[in-house]
C-alpha cells in the first residue's frame, strides 16, 4: 500500500481543464479548476505563503501555553516542531489532488463523499475556519484596545456590559471585524498584498520581544532554565507522557484545518514539486522559530514579573513606552489581518460557495465566515490554556482526522490519484452515488469519530466517564484517522467496481 501512495504521489502529471462545465448546477467560478496559465505559484510562494501564516499570535501562544501547563522550553518546542512535521504528511498528500487537477477542497471531497455529500465535510472543516477567524479577530480587537487603552485608560476600567466584557472591547473587537469584513470585500487579490507586508513585520516583533526578553532577564541562561514542572521533585512528577500526547495531538490540530482545505492553495502551484518542497521549507521551520520566541519570551516573564504571560498583547501593554507600544501593537493587527484573511477565510469561503454554487460566491462566502466567527464566542475558546488545548484543538482535529483518513484512502489507495474532472461537476456521474451521497463515507466518518466523543464529554465535564476514555481522547487525531481510512476501504471494497470510475 505504502509503494501504490507514493507511487501516486509522485506522479507529477499536471492536467488543464480549461473548457468550463458551466452548465452545471455544481459549478461556478470560484471552484472550478485552475487552468495552467494561472498556476504561478513556486517553491517560494508557497514557503512565503507558510511563513506567512505560520508567524502568528496563536503561534506564540501555543508555545507559550506549553510552558505555562509546566513544559521546559526545549520540550515545549520539540512538541510543536514533531506535530507539525506530523501534520506535514497530509498536507502533502492532499495537496496532490489540488495541484494536478487544479480543484478546490471541497471538490476534491466530490469522489469520497459524492458531489451533494461532499458538503458535510466542507461545512464542518468551514465551522471549524469560523472559529479560528473569529479567535483571529478577538485577537486583533484585543490588540486594538490595548491600544487605545493607552491614550484613554478610562476606557479599560468600564465595567462590563455583555459576556463579561465591557463596551470598548465589544467596540475594538468589532472594529476589527469590520476591516476583515472590507478586505474580504475587495477580493482574494488583496490578500497577497496583506501577507507580503505581515510577515516582516511580525517577524521583527517577535525577536524584538526575544531581544527584550534576553536584556531584561539577563540572557538566555535564565530565561531558558526554569526547569520542567514533569522533572522529579517538581509539582508534576513523573506526568510528563500524560500531558505530552494530549499536548502533541493539540499541536497537529492547530493546522489539521489546512492539511485538508490545501487544495485552495496547491491549485495555484506551477508543480507537485513546488508544492511539496516550499511547504516542507515553509511550515515546520517557521512554526518552530515563532514557537521559540514565544517560549523564550514567556520564560523570561517568570523571571521578570514573576508569571508566566502567554498572551502577547498582554504583555506588550506592560511596556511604557507610548511610541513602541503604538507600533507593536499596529503591527499585530496588521499581521493578525493578513494571517486571518489567508488561513481563515479562503477555505470556508470556498466551502460555502460549494454548498449553493448558484447563489453564493467567495464573497458572499466570507460574509458567511464572519458572521459564525463572531456566534461562536471566540473570546471563550482562548480564555485559558488548558481549554486552548484540551478543548478546542484537540477535540476537532479528531472530527478533522477522520474527514483526512476517508480522502486519503479514496484518492491514493482507491483511485491511485485518478480522477475525472468533468464528472466532478456532473449529476448522475461517476461520483453521484445515491442521490448525490456515497453513505459509506458517512458511516465512516461517524463511526470513526464515535470511540473519541465520551472522552470530550468527560472533558467539558457533560458527563462522567472512565478514564480509560479520556486517554483516548488524548490521541483523537490518530485514532479517528486511521478508523475511518480502514472502515472507509473496507466499505468500499465491497462494491468498487459498481462505484469507481477512473
Amino acid at each position: 500500500m505504502r509503494k501504490k501512495i507514493f507511487d501516486a504521489l509522485m506522479d507529477h502529471e499536471i492536467h488543464d481543464h480549461s473548457e468550463p462545465i458551466k452548465n452545471s448546477p455544481y459549478w461556478n467560478k470560484d471552484i472550478a479548476p485552475t487552468r495552467k496559465n494561472e498556476r504561478t505559484w513556486g517553491t517560494k510562494d508557497i514557503a512565503v505563503l507558510w511563513i506567512s501564516m505560520s508567524a502568528c499570535i496563536p503561534t506564540y501562544m501555543l508555545a507559550s501555553s506549553l510552558i505555562s501547563e509546566g513544559m521546559n522550553w526545549w520540550q515545549a518546542v520539540l512538541t510543536i516542531f514533531l506535530g507539525n512535521v506530523i501534520v506535514l504528511l497530509p498536507m502533502i498528500l492532499n495537496a496532490h489532488a489540488g495541484t494536478k487537477y487544479g480543484i478546490p477542497y471541497p471538490v476534491y471531497c466530490r469522489p469520497a463523499f459524492g458531489i451533494l455529500g461532499a458538503n458535510v465535510p466542507a461545512i464542518l472543516r468551514a465551522l471549524v475556519a469560523c472559529g479560528w477567524f473569529g479567535i483571529q479577530a478577538w485577537i486583533g480587537g484585543a490588540a486594538i484596545y490595548k491600544l487605545v487603552g493607552i491614550y484613554f485608560p478610562g476606557m479599560l476600567a468600564a465595567p462590563a456590559v455583555f459576556q463579561g466584557l465591557n463596551a470598548g472591547q465589544w467596540g475594538c473587537f468589532l472594529l476589527f471585524w469590520s476591516i476583515n469584513m472590507f478586505v474580504i470585500y475587495k477580493g482574494v487579490e488583496s490578500i497577497r498584498v496583506l501577507l507580503n507586508i505581515k510577515a516582516p513585520l511580525l517577524i521583527v516583533l517577535g525577536l524584538a520581544l526575544l531581544a527584550w526578553a534576553y536584556n531584561q532577564a539577563g540572557g538566555f541562561g535564565h530565561m531558558l532554565s526554569t526547569p520542567s514542572a514533569f522533572a522529579a521533585g517538581g509539582a508534576k512528577e513523573g506526568k510528563f507522557w500524560a500531558f505530552f500526547f494530549p499536548a502533541l495531538t493539540g499541536m497537529i490540530g492547530f493546522w489539521a484545518t489546512l492539511s485538508l482545505n490545501i487544495p485552495d492553495f496547491s491549485r495555484y502551484a506551477k508543480s507537485q514539486k513546488d508544492q511539496m518542497l516550499g511547504q516542507a521549507l515553509g511550515l515546520p521551520t517557521t512554526m518552530g522559530l515563532y514557537s521559540f520566541i514565544g517560549v523564550a519570551v514567556t520564560s523570561a516573564t517568570v523571571v521578570i514579573y514573576g508569571q508566566s504571560i502567554w498572551d502577547p498583547v498582554d504583555l506588550i501593554a506592560k511596556f511604557t513606552n507610548p511610541l513602541v507600544l503604538a507600533i507593536a501593537l499596529l503591527s499585530l493587527c496588521i499581521a493578525t489581518l493578513a494571517t486571518n484573511i489567508a488561513a481563515n477565510v479562503v477555505g470556508p469561503a470556498n466551502d460555502f460557495a460549494h454548498v449553493w454554487p448558484e447563489k453564493i460566491d467567495f464573497r458572499m462566502g466570507g460574509y458567511i465566515t464572519g458572521v459564525i466567527g463572531i456566534l461562536i464566542q471566540p473570546w471563550k475558546l482562548i480564555a485559558d490554556p488548558t481549554g486552548y488545548i484540551f478543548t478546542w484543538l484537540i477535540a476537532y482535529s479528531s472530527l478533522l482526522g477522520s474527514i483526512g483518513g476517508i480522502l486519503i484512502c479514496d484518492y491514493y489507495v482507491l483511485r491511485s490519484a485518478k480522477l475525472d474532472v468533468r464528472e466532478l461537476y456532473e449529476k448522475n456521474g461517476a461520483y453521484w452515488y445515491a442521490g448525490g451521497v456515497n453513505g459509506r463515507a458517512m458511516i465512516a466518518l461517524v463511526l470513526s469519530c464515535l470511540p473519541i466523543l465520551p472522552g470530550f464529554l468527560g472533558t467539558i465535564k457533560a458527563a462522567t466517564v472512565a478514564p480509560f476514555w479520556i486517554s483516548l481522547y488524548h490521541y483523537a487525531w490518530f485514532i479517528s484517522f486511521a478508523l475511518s481510512f480502514g472502515i472507509y476501504w473496507g466499505l468500499m471494497a465491497w462494491e468498487k467496481e459498481k462505484n469507481y470510475a477512473v
